[in-house]
């Protein structure tokens, strides 16, 4: 479908937004410069939100209330003093202290919005000795952006998911962990339909997760004040990007007082939610020392985690946030699917529990910190009849209460940013029509297991296969390699290579007592 030339003028904005904060790269680290060009948006939209509201209480005869904060926030928008709006800023940004009056400007507003406690870049643009024409040059673009332009569009949202997409990519492997590709959270969203309740993801990253919910809820004619948002989140920057993030937005969450480490010091301990989503760290190494942690109340019955890896830690901290009615989508690597030893005992007790619904393997090249194929997991704590509230219609689900659907999405997505991969919309409503057929036993009739693509697995075909949850190993493949069974292949590949290499010492031996008999003796 082409896109309509108002899509086009947006997209050239974000592009040259983009160039001109790439100038900005030599003597600032792209982990680092995000927060100068991302701050600087969020000033742009703050400012323009509070010359429309101002201009609003003269229009309706307050003009003696303009500098008055009350009048600001309870329309959601921020109140700027002078030396914090835009205006004043493209006034000064030929100065040489241009950097100064930026970091005063952010600290004003978040001294006067409670709102924005510890969300705005601290002192970013003084310490960083930015070049001053570099950055009037990136203040004159995006002084160009009409952020209330389109309302329905949400340019500045836009613009924000564009360049923290940007950053993670050019960041790259082992960083920009503070991004989740969208089309994978929009996944995770229509899978679980968070509709009403509370949301939790104990790693929330730049609040993604938080956002897209907000857009599915939008998207279904749902009332987002139905919905309550809690994370939390370890690394300081990231943190103040969620904030900022969602922010801009309008969307109010709970992210804990300060950053800080979800398993060290759990921010929402009593926390009960009905949608969990989440990517937490992939394969976290020493996440905990031997002796901490060992009797937390989180692990709730099963095996203490091990400390060389943390992704059965992050189950079992999600395992214990859930309502009774709750359900969970969150992205781990592969190898969670199989490990041996305590990841084991803990998968065996949560597929015994019936708290596993869905695994689905997802294409590689996803991420932009790896290329890796990774799984979803979707746990759901009350198999026997879901239901999720919608404007008060309620949808009840019932799925098959000892069985578990296995999906292969590795040949699912078209083509991004020329290497990476993302699921269209017509790839997501495949997915989730598919599941959510399965999911309702009063329709079983209109599942089907699906060569290459899905099957529904018995509890008892699990346990024989040794509470594995790898999709490949129940999924039928026709064409291609995966209707083998690697672990059974290697194994016997393991046997043909043993007695290869004992047929050839012997062969050897003989060789050399031949020589023997002919009177030449042979070392080797």
């Amino acid at each position: 479908m082409a896109k309509s030339a108002k899509e086009k003028k947006q997209k050239s904005i974000e592009e040259t937004l983009w160039d001109s904060a790439n100038k900005l790269r030599g003597s600032v680290e792209s982990s680092e410069y995000k927060h100068v060009v991302l701050g600087l948006i969020f000033l742009k939209f703050a400012s323009d939100k509070f010359v429309e509201r101002r201009q609003e209480l003269i229009d309706e005869g307050k003009e003696p209330y303009i500098d008055m904060v009350e009048f600001y926030t309870a329309k959601n928008v921020f109140f700027l003093p002078d030396i914090s709006r835009w205006s004043y800023l493209m006034e000064n940004a030929k100065q040489d202290d241009i950097a100064i009056k930026i970091d005063t400007a952010l600290f004003t507003v978040e001294k006067n919005n409670l709102a924005l406690k510890g969300a705005l870049p601290d002192n970013y643009y003084s310490r960083m000795n930015l070049d001053v024409s570099k950055l009037a040059a990136l203040l004159d673009t995006i002084n160009n952006i009409d952020t209330l332009r389109d309302k329905q569009q949400d340019i500045v949202g836009r613009v924000y998911e564009y360049f923290l997409s940007k950053f993670a990519i050019a960041e790259g492997k082992g960083k920009g962990e503070f991004y989740t590709p969208k089309s994978i959270v929009n996944l995770i969203a229509e899978m679980i339909e968070p509709y009403k309740g509370k949301i939790y993801d104990p790693c929330c990253g730049s609040g993604g997760m938080f956002v897209q919910s907000m857009k599915f809820i939008e998207s279904h004619h749902g009332n987002k004040k139905d919905i309550s948002i809690y994370g939390q989140e370890y690394t300081a920057t990231t943190y103040k990007l969620a904030k900022m993030n969602l922010a801009i937005r309008g969307i109010s969450a709970n992210l804990g007082n300060v950053p800080e480490n979800t398993f060290a010091r759990d921010q929402h301990k009593d926390l009960k939610a009905d949608y969990i989503m989440a990517n937490p760290p992939f394969n976290q190494k020493q996440w905990r020392a031997d002796n901490e942690l060992t009797n937390d109340p989180r692990w709730g019955g099963y095996e203490v985690p091990p400390t060389g890896n943390a992704n059965y830690a992050w189950i079992l901290n999600m395992v214990s946030k859930l309502s009774e009615n709750g359900a969970a989508g969150f992205v781990l690597a592969n190898g969670a699917l199989s490990g041996d030893g305590t990841e084991k005992a803990i998968r065996k007790k949560l597929i015994e529990n019936n708290l596993v619904e869905a695994i689905a393997v997802l294409p590689q090249d996803m991420f932009y910190t790896t290329n890796i194929s990774v799984t979803l997991w979707f746990l759901n704590k009350n198999k026997k009849a879901r239901t999720v509230e919608l404007n008060g219609r309620i949808k009840k689900y019932r799925s098959r209460e000892r069985e578990i659907l296995f999906m292969d999405l590795r040949e699912t997505g078209i083509p991004f940013e020329k290497k990476y991969i993302q699921f269209s919309e017509e790839n997501i409503k495949k997915v989730t029509e598919t599941f959510h057929i399965w999911q309702q036993t009063d329709f079983q009739t209109k599942y089907r297991n699906v060569p290459e693509f899905c099957y529904s697995a018995s509890f008892e075909e699990i346990e024989k296969k040794d509470f594995s949850l790898v999709p490949s190993k129940y999924i039928e493949f026709v064409n291609r390699d995966e209707n083998i069974d690697f672990d059974d292949k290697m194994k016997s590949l393991q046997t043909e290579l043993a007695e290869l290499l004992k047929a050839e010492e012997q062969s050897k031996k003989d060789l050399l007592a031949v020589f023997k008999e002919l009177g030449y003796e042979i070392e080797l």
